[in-house]
């Protein structure tokens, strides 16, 4: 899956660590259709389409805890000169009808903060999730193996 930073990602990022800026508590994925595609100059999630929420999929998407829970390895490639953070496998369930319920299926999923009013959660970084994805009853969107890529020159 293609994935990317966006500049106020970057930003941020190197704000919470290089200037002591505050850190979000939690991460978030959520789930964005096609409608809009996030790219380096997405700002916030508002800049985009989330999937209706509903049947399994909470609006503003899943937590990702700043721990090993959220993030399951930390590595280093030093052939390709990347650091590397591995997102915990996310899931959504669908139940009592599709995820989503109405409207676009998902497309894309992007790492937000922990902002209380969702659609002005700051998007850190997006993947591609390779079509059309959706979820009948009984079946789970699963994001597995999700990397966020830091080059290192």
């Amino acid at each position: 899956m293609a994935s990317g930073w966006t500049a106020k990602g970057c930003y941020e990022m190197f704000n919470m660590f290089l200037k002591n800026g505050t850190e979000p508590t939690t991460f978030y994925m959520a789930l964005v259709t096609s409608g809009t595609v996030p790219d380096s100059t997405t700002n916030t999630l508002a800049d985009l389409t989330e999937i209706a929420a509903g049947n399994g999929y909470t609006s503003g998407g899943a937590a990702l805890p700043r721990s090993s829970s959220g993030f399951s390895a930390l590595t280093e490639d030093d052939t390709n000169h990347w650091g590397l953070a591995t997102l915990a496998d996310i899931s959504w369930t669908a139940s009592g009808g599709t995820i989503p319920p109405s409207g676009s299926a998902a497309t894309y999923a992007v790492m937000t903060d922990d902002n209380a009013t969702v659609s002005a959660r700051k998007v850190y970084n997006f993947f591609d999730l390779g079509g059309s994805t959706t979820a009948t009853t009984g079946q789970t969107i699963l994001l597995s193996g999700l990397t966020l890529k830091a080059p290192a020159v």
